[in-house]
Parts: structure tokens; C-alpha cells; sequence
């Protein structure tokens, strides 16, 4: 069975800073793509980064020399590190794992940006 488990998550002020993590279970995690999206409330599900099986990296924007996005592959965990966070950084928080012909999704993790 397939699971993509978000962590790290939370309320933290404008200019601060928070680490997700995304645990992977069921997949051979090295050969799959791993990204990062969020969703606002009353907005579409947009990308914030992604890195692919062989360390590639882009980002959003919006989000580009804020946030860095890595992987482990012992470990079979990536995460999004996130600095100078912003009101409008708030949103749920999807870890998101692309393979050969599949997409898999986590539950997501609510971040709040907010004083």
C-alpha cells in the first residue's frame, strides 16, 4: 500500500520559518519525482517545487529563493524547507510522488502564515 504521510506543518509568524517532511511508504521512492503543492482556500492547487528522481530542482515563482526542497532517498523522505514565510504562504501543504504511469498524493499539512 502506497502512503504519502505530511509533517511539520503549523502557525508560525510572518518572516519565520518551517521545515515539512513528507514520508513515503509502498513505492521505490528513488525512481519517483517528488513535489510539493498547495491549495488555498477558494484557489487551485498550485505547484511550489519539485525535484526529480535524479536531484533536479525548480520552484514556483513565487516561492524561488524562499524555499529548497530536498530528498533522501535512504530514507525515502522529502522535504521543504521554508524561510521568510509570507501571509500569503498559507495554504495545505500536498506531498506529491509521480512514477512510471501514477500519481500518488499525501493527506497535506496546514501551514499558517499569520501574526
Amino acid at each position: 500500500q502506497v502512503e504519502l504521510v505530511e509533517s511539520g506543518g503549523g502557525l508560525v509568524q510572518p518572516g519565520g520559518s518551517l521545515r515539512l517532511a513528507c514520508a513515503a511508504s509502498g513505492i521505490t521512492f528513488s525512481r519517483y519525482a517528488m513535489g510539493w503543492y498547495r491549495q488555498a482556500p477558494g484557489k487551485q492547487r498550485e505547484l511550489v517545487a519539485r525535484i526529480t528522481s535524479g536531484g533536479s530542482t525548480n520552484y514556483a515563482d513565487s516561492t524561488k529563493g524562499r524555499f529548497t526542497i530536498s530528498r533522501n532517498n535512504a530514507a525515502k523522505m522529502v522535504y521543504l524547507q521554508m524561510n521568510s514565510l509570507k501571509p500569503e504562504d498559507t495554504a495545505v501543504y500536498y506531498c506529491n510522488g509521480v512514477g512510471p504511469g501514477v500519481v500518488y498524493w499525501g493527506q497535506g499539512t496546514q501551514v499558517t502564515v499569520s501574526s
